[in-house]
């Protein structure tokens, strides 16, 4: 029951890309440093790198998820992917415009 809540909620959220993140293409997705943690994390596919990048341009991670065409099916995997990258500090909410 648990899961259900978190992945409603990681699906209503809006994500970006940390600012101290770079990320290099690599076959099998990509591969995010971030220069303040100095955390080394795999992104393990292609279609992983390509919702991480459409983040920034849509509400949530749901409207995301349904601009990359990836099926529903798939997305409780893309909300595990995405809760591990929100721990380790690769994603995170877009600063707030004051």
């Amino acid at each position: 029951m648990r899961r259900v809540l978190t992945t409603v909620s990681v699906l209503d959220r809006k994500l970006v890309l940390d600012a101290q993140v770079a990320l290099r293409p690599e076959p099998f997705g990509a591969l995010a440093y971030h220069y303040g943690n100095r955390r080394l994390v795999f992104l393990k596919h292609p279609d992983v790198v390509r919702v991480v990048h459409a983040l920034a341009d849509h509400d949530s991670v749901a409207d995301a998820l349904r601009a990359c065409d990836i099926p529903e099916s798939r997305w409780p995997s893309f909300v595990g992917a995405l809760e591990s990258l929100l721990s380790s500090e690769v994603l995170g909410e877009p600063a707030l415009a004051g």
